[in-house]
């Protein structure tokens, strides 16, 4: 019999997955997104968006894992062969992710240096832009940073080394330390942030409801959107965790706990978000909508404004985020590479440290294209394509492939009843075979029409205004290549020994 290898605990399963779930954007985009789509009001969609598609895909995926025992390819192959390709799909998603979101985590690195004496100066734009990424026009490369390369190499080397330990003494053990050292950085990062002068004008901002807004169809593809970027979930990452887990463990308990806990943790940093945001109004006494930003102007812009202005201990404040950022993208990017090195490891049949090899040394030779004077222009647009057009498609055709043409929820809400203590009924079904295809599919609309028609109507109406050519090759093309990818390595042969043929044809036979 093939062994595979195991969590320690489940609690090492619950913290490695909520430590994947758990990264930058529930820091940077999940509280401008909440703010800008009714504030409080925007609490109901988000958690009714939880409940019938966070969740349910989470189960899904879990059981997935659990019952066919294997990385994504290798699940999607035993559930049926010619479903391959989008276990490789995922997979593929998941490497072109790694290349670039290593590369924030080093600009993090950095700027927690920086913080130490605020050495970013009084214009954080200029700083960002001009001295330490040096940014050149969108589609030219330029020079190596050595301000983000040297903390790149670091951050491979830390997150390989945690790979070729293995899932019990390097993933579980990495997330032991990781996500409870998050949650101690950011809950001192609140109590600092509700305590500055200004913090309750954030506050109320954040959290006053702007019931009117829940009646627009867009606040509510908003909500499933950050549900689905934020769990982790379509591309390969909870299908390889859960491939590890014990065979009696507890599916639908151990869902619910990962889903709670990662939005737990995105209420928290909206809480010091908003509250930092609200001092930084009263500083420039201007209305905090004037202050809101999110994504990478949020975090080594605004931020490092505010941390200017805090009216004592800046340095340590500067510090304690950027190490946060650190440990929130580190444990993330974990789970986003080991989805392909346990895809390695089983098609070719490879030992991990090969796997891991051939796999994160790929990703890291190609992440130090980010490391460039141009590297921004094409990570923002890399981060946007392969988000919309691989993450949320790709979820879009796993759930009605797995609902509508393979009919498979039946049998695996069979298998995680049989271990769970919240039996799976009608409201999961209904969730995945209803709500999520349409609303995935709305999404989805939205997007090609929004990218792909409105492009013709102006010159400037590619994304962020990029040309075209630009747009073509580091967005569109990244997006249809891990598809095309994801196809072609379904057709590569499987490798394996007499006695996992023995094994793979058994399990076949049991499934039919």
């Amino acid at each position: 019999m093939e062994t595979r290898s195991q969590w320690g605990t489940r609690a090492g399963f619950i913290l490695a997955a909520v430590g994947s779930a758990v990264g930058l954007g529930n820091i940077w985009r999940f509280p401008a997104e909440a703010y800008a789509n009714g504030g409080g009001a925007f609490f109901i969609p988000y958690l009714f968006a939880l409940l019938t598609a966070g969740i349910p895909i989470l189960i899904m995926e879990f059981t997935l894992g659990h019952k066919y025992r294997g990385s994504a390819p290798l699940t999607f192959k035993r559930m049926n062969k010619k479903t391959e390709w989008v276990g490789w799909w995922g997979v593929a998603v998941a490497f072109v992710i790694s290349t670039y979101y290593s590369v924030i985590i080093a600009w993090a690195i950095s700027y927690s240096i920086f913080s130490l004496n605020l050495s970013w100066g009084s214009d954080t734009e200029g700083f960002l832009f001009n001295e330490h990424l040096n940014l050149v026009d969108a589609g030219q490369i330029g020079s190596f940073v050595p301000g983000v390369l040297i903390p790149l190499i670091i951050v491979w080397i830390v997150v390989l080394g945690v790979l070729f330990a293995g899932v019990k003494k390097g993933i579980e053990m990495a997330n032991r330390i990781f996500i409870p050292a998050l949650v101690i950085v950011f809950l001192i990062i609140v109590i600092r942030a509700v305590t500055l002068p200004g913090a309750m004008q954030g506050l109320n901002a954040f959290f006053s409801p702007d019931f009117s807004s829940i009646l627009s169809p867009d606040v509510w593809v908003a909500a499933y959107g950050q549900i689905f970027f934020s769990l982790s979930i379509a591309f390969a990452i909870m299908i390889t965790y859960s491939s590890y887990l014990p065979k009696k463990s507890d599916i639908t308990n151990n869902a619910f706990i990962v889903g709670f806990g990662n939005s737990s943790f995105e209420l928290l940093a909206g809480i010091g978000v908003f509250g930092v945001l609200g001092f930084m109004a009263m500083q420039a006494n201007v209305p905090v909508d004037e202050v809101v930003a999110g994504g990478v102007g949020l975090a080594f812009v605004v931020f490092p404004q505010i941390i200017n202005e805090f009216p004592a201990m800046n340095e340590l404040f500067g510090f304690l985020f950027f190490a946060s950022l650190v440990l929130a993208g580190l444990s993330s990017l974990i789970s986003i590479t080991e989805t392909y090195v346990a895809g390695l490891a089983d098609k070719f049949k490879i030992s991990r440290g090969k796997a891991v090899l051939f796999g994160g040394g790929l990703a890291a030779l190609i992440s130090f294209l980010y490391a460039t004077q141009g590297g921004l222009n094409f990570l923002d647009a890399v981060d946007y394509f392969i988000n919309q057009f691989g993450v949320a498609l790709l979820g879009l055709v796993e759930v009605i492939m797995i609902a509508w043409f393979l009919r498979e929820l039946k049998g695996l809400q069979s298998h995680a009843n049989e271990f769970s203590d919240i039996r799976l009924g009608s409201w999961w079904t209904i969730s995945l075979t209803v709500i999520t295809p349409i609303v995935l599919g709305f999404m989805m609309y939205q997007l090609f029409t929004r990218n792909l028609f409105q492009q013709f109507d102006t010159p400037t109406g590619n994304y962020e205004g990029y040309p075209d050519a630009f747009i073509m090759y580091s967005g569109w093309a990244v997006a249809a290549a891990a598809l095309i990818v994801g196809i072609a390595m379904s057709f590569t042969k499987w490798k394996s020994t007499k006695q996992s043929n023995e094994e793979s044809e058994s399990r076949e036979e049991k499934i039919k």
